[in-house]
């Protein structure tokens, strides 16, 4: 995944979707443990989605800068890393959050850094 800004892809796969955050099922709230394709628990990567409301300011992201409003947040978690990335609720295109990247050594931890996005992120009331 390119997080050079401009580049003709933005991060993003061709279809404007970053691996494993396209076709959410049940965007608006945790996703199933394993991604689409029933992979289970601990092979290949593994995604949680919540529906947001950005606070003052909005979320920065490496692609487009801010964005603000209703989105959809998606905490992926694969090869030993996880990523945050924010769509405008219902949109195709995902963004990758700046600064949301950071290693993760144990995949159990995903709930946890996703709840911890969640909070910080989700600022319906400013």
């Amino acid at each position: 995944m390119s997080e050079e800004a401009g580049s003709a892809s933005a991060g993003m796969t061709a279809d404007g979707t970053p691996p494993g955050c396209a076709d959410v099922p049940g965007a608006g709230m945790s996703a199933d443990a394993a991604p689409p394709g029933g992979a289970p628990e601990g092979a290949g990567p593994q995604q949680r989605t919540t529906d947001i409301t950005a606070g003052p300011g909005g979320v920065m992201t490496d692609e487009v800068g801010v964005v603000t409003g209703e989105l959809t947040l998606c905490t992926e978690y694969a090869d030993g890393q996880v990523t945050l990335h924010v769509q405008y609720k219902d949109a195709d295109e995902w963004y990758v959050v700046t600064g949301g990247k950071v290693p993760l050594a144990d995949p159990a931890g995903l709930d946890a850094v996703h709840a911890i996005a969640v909070a910080l992120l989700d600022r319906p009331e400013g």
